[in-house]
């Protein structure tokens, strides 16, 4: 497999780091960094909702999850190792504006910094990710994605971020898959806030629309070369049977899995059935300052996805596989085909250059007797889905960097630490880190690269000096 990248095809587009395709791993705070509740870190609405028993399986939380707070160093060290040249990462906006608005906490901007300032020093591009999830409880106590206002909350709190790192940070997204958090958090109920309601969710649609168009202004006025996206999360949507009502739902989930922030973002609208479930909550104006204009397109993906109707209050719900599909330890088909032809559709459809921002796989990782990890069912769901991205790019795909999920074991909501996904081991009853053999893997394909595109450039030189 060679990735290679023709920067012609999108003159207009975003610059590509100097450095050429990023090779990166994805994090977030709440599931990696711990210190809940040290130098001024108020709840986020996770810490809330974890607290009461049965939510999160065994009871977990992210009240310590990684410690990354205090051990940030350690893990930039080993990014360093594998690597990498880029990272993306999350702000906990708790953290850094405990009720949400208002006075910022000092400590909390001066984590950032120092780990800003560790990646640059390690040659790693800092990546920043606003919002993964973790609203601070003062502003869900308003409201939170329900209400309005939030939109100029956010923008704020986008400025506060934008004056501290932007002279280091070029690259900033808005949100990590709002499909997510708004159709789990509001609808299903599954994740924080754990509410399950009709206009709730559209209202919280919307909303993150509107705060995501208040932020990329925010951020392109404040800072001079700013580099900006939003990171979502895309997944073929399939009927589970033939029958009508199974298709109809696999086309109405589609619309708020897929549809219901890209389009809006870079369109400015919503796809038909949900523009008429959204339209009470539609001021005039707002949909241009929804689509205000981008660099980039962040695309995190999986698998793709088996839809069932459902009398749930979208219809639809997820269903199994067929049999004969391949599938994760957590039993997420394994269709690396999907995978590429996602990528050429956001090609075909949006015309930005593209960043797989999250990509991987759970497994039942323990340690062997020899005090490592052989996650070999990781290694080959890698290499397929990268060999996948690659077959995208000769395509045509402008596709710009690959950020593996995840770095380091975590929280993973609402199944807590029961699935793995790092490609670096977390004891977490001690903290120590063990690089799995996905790691080593994931190191030995970035020098792979990297010697292949060396040795092509040395080549176009010696032809054009000879030519």
């Amino acid at each position: 497999m060679t990735i290679n990248i023709d920067r012609t095809r999108h003159p207009g587009a975003a610059a590509p780091s100097q450095r050429g395709f990023l090779w990166g791993a994805s994090t977030s705070s709440y599931q990696i960094e711990g210190a809940a509740h040290v130098d001024g870190r108020a709840d986020s609405i996770w810490d809330v909702y974890a607290r009461p028993p049965g939510r999160v399986k065994n009871n977990d939380s992210g009240e310590v999850a990684c410690d990354h707070y205090h051990r940030y160093p350690e893990d930039v060290a080993l990014m360093r190792e594998l690597g990498l040249n880029a990272y993306r990462f999350s702000i906990a906006w708790p953290r850094v504006l405990p009720q949400g608005r208002g006075a910022p906490n000092e400590k909390g901007l001066a984590f950032y910094d120092r780990l800003i300032d560790t990646l640059l020093a390690a040659g790693i591009e800092p990546w920043i990710c606003l919002y993964h999830w973790d609203l601070p409880q003062a502003l869900d106590d308003l409201g939170g994605w329900q209400n309005r206002d939030i939109a100029g909350w956010f923008a704020d709190y986008a400025a506060l971020i934008a004056k501290r790192y932007g002279d280091r940070v070029k690259h900033f997204a808005t949100f990590n898959e709002p499909c997510v958090f708004t159709l789990f958090g509001y609808g299903f109920g599954w994740h924080a806030p754990g509410v399950a309601d009709r206009a709730a969710l559209h209202k919280a649609i919307h909303h993150v629309n509107l705060s995501h168009g208040k932020a990329i202004d925010v951020l392109r006025a404040s800072v001079p070369g700013a580099r900006l996206g939003a990171v979502h999360n895309r997944q073929p949507c399939y009927p589970c049977t033939k029958s009508p009502a199974d298709a109809a739902a696999a086309l109405r989930f589609a619309e708020y899995w897929n549809d219901a922030f890209p389009l809006p973002q870079h369109f400015a609208c919503y796809p038909p059935t949900l523009a008429e479930a959204v339209a009470p909550y539609v001021q005039p104006g707002d949909m241009a300052q929804i689509a205000r204009p981008l660099d980039w397109f962040g695309l995190n993906h999986y698998s793709p996805h088996y839809i069932k109707a459902d009398s749930n209050l979208i219809g639809a719900s997820f269903g199994a596989p067929p049999d004969d599909v391949p599938r994760t330890a957590i039993g997420w088909p394994i269709v690396p085909d999907a995978f590429r032809d996602t990528l050429l559709d956001i090609h075909k459809r949006f015309q930005l250059p593209i960043y797989v921002t999250e990509n991987g796989t759970a497994a039942d990782d323990t340690l062997d007797a020899a005090g490592g990890v052989q996650d070999d069912s990781r290694i080959a769901y890698l290499k397929a889905y990268t060999e996948a991205m690659a077959q995208a790019m000769a395509a045509g795909a402008d596709v710009r960097g690959y950020f593996v999920w995840s770095l380091l074991d975590n929280f993973e909501w609402g199944s807590g630490y029961s699935q793995r996904f790092g490609i670096i081991y977390v004891d977490f009853a001690t903290q120590r880190r063990i690089p799995k053999a996905s790691a080593r893997w994931y190191a030995d394909m970035i020098a792979a690269q990297r010697a292949t595109k060396g040795r092509s450039v040395r080549t176009n030189r010696v032809e054009a000096a000879e030519g």
